[in-house]
């Protein structure tokens, strides 16, 4: 209960200070805040708090290494909008003599060809852009239920002629409750430094990101619900736009919105909302649906207020010894990212083989 109660301060003393609005477009790397795999998709895109097997987890908080990912290989890829591919492998491995849990991965986009042309529109040419993150780790467990890990990647990114090197790293706490059904999670993301710039002189930022979350398996029900707080390192994240003002028929003057509304829309921006359901003796049916706040009322459209913009959904199927997963994050009445993930654990091939 000590440790909860740290770990609540500090959340509270963090959350308490205010920062500037608007969240987007501030950041070089952004591409460290997607999804990793198809189970974060479906979950809202901020999975922290569940350990269990699933490697691709760790990338977010490296607090969830643990001696059941010895061995596990996950391969993940994301159809993105406009043909963009991106995704992520990894690897993990058990160092029993030290009681360390430890992984390796690289997370990769690519933005596809574009056409260099001059002033004139005259085409000279083609060019790629693409970024990577080697991603490297480790978790320990420092007290009976609780874990701790970090996370270190090495950011390579190239647009045309343009280049940049960056670190960054991730820090992460885990606990789980004697009965195995609450756990807790609070992760530092994307501490990290531009090594080299694009242009001389003009060091950007790093999309950092405080995040903490609770999880919930229900006792007499396969179902799991979580609640992740994102941004916690600024309070209003709302963006106001000019062009989305309300007006009544009475009046063309614009509906100014009350302080109460202001603060609740703001809160729940920093909320996600998702569910798990697990089917059968070693959940090898798993439905998944979550609701981001903050994706909806950035992405969608004032025109079409019905839209499933922010909402997400997926299922994994475990088949012999591969685990099979598919997330649809809906982004906007444009389109959505399907995500698909394949993972299984070397070991089991050994153990057949004997």
């Amino acid at each position: 209960m000590q440790r909860i109660f740290t770990l609540s301060l500090l959340l509270v003393l963090i959350f308490s200070f205010k920062g500037e609005s608007q969240i987007g477009g501030e950041n070089i790397y952004e591409f460290l805040t997607l999804s990793q795999s198809a189970r974060n998709t479906a979950l809202g895109g901020a999975v922290i708090a569940v350990k269990d097997d699933d490697l691709a987890l760790a990338f977010a908080n490296p607090a969830l290494l643990n001696p059941s990912m010895h061995q596990q290989i996950t391969f993940n890829h994301n159809l993105f909008l406009a043909g963009i591919q991106h995704g992520y492998v990894a690897y993990g491995h058990q160092i029993s003599k030290y009681k360390l849990s430890v992984h390796g991965g690289l997370q990769y986009i690519n933005y596809g060809d574009f056409k260099a042309t001059d002033v004139f529109g005259n085409i000279n040419g083609e060019f790629n852009a693409s970024e990577y993150a080697f991603t490297f780790g480790a978790g320990y467990e420092v007290y009976d239920r609780m874990r701790v890990g970090a996370n270190v990647k090495l950011i390579s990114s190239q647009f045309e002629a343009y280049n940049s090197i960056g670190i960054s790293s991730d820090i992460g706490a885990y606990y789980q409750d004697t009965t195995g059904r609450f756990s807790m999670a609070l992760v530092f993301r994307n501490v990290g430094y531009q090594l080299s710039t694009y242009t001389p002189d003009n060091r950007e930022n790093l999309p950092f990101d405080l995040q903490f979350s609770l999880a919930q398996k229900l006792k007499h029900l396969p179902f799991r619900f979580m609640i992740t707080a994102h941004n916690l390192q600024r309070w209003n994240i709302r963006y106001d736009d000019p062009n989305a003002e309300q007006t009544t028929i009475f009046t063309e003057d614009p509906i100014e919105e009350s302080k109460g509304s202001i603060f609740v829309d703001n809160l729940f921006r920093h909320l996600i909302f998702a569910g798990e359901f697990l089917f059968g003796k070693n959940e090898n049916l798993r439905l998944r649906f979550s609701y981001n706040h903050l994706k909806r009322k950035e992405l969608s459209v004032t025109s079409a207020p019905r839209s499933l913009a922010g909402f997400g959904l997926g299922f994994g199927l475990k088949i012999n010894r591969f685990r099979i997963e598919y997330g649809r994050g809906v982004y906007h009445l444009a389109g959505g990212a399907n995500h698909f993930s394949i993972s299984t654990n070397l070991s089991e091939f050994k153990k057949k083989g004997r």
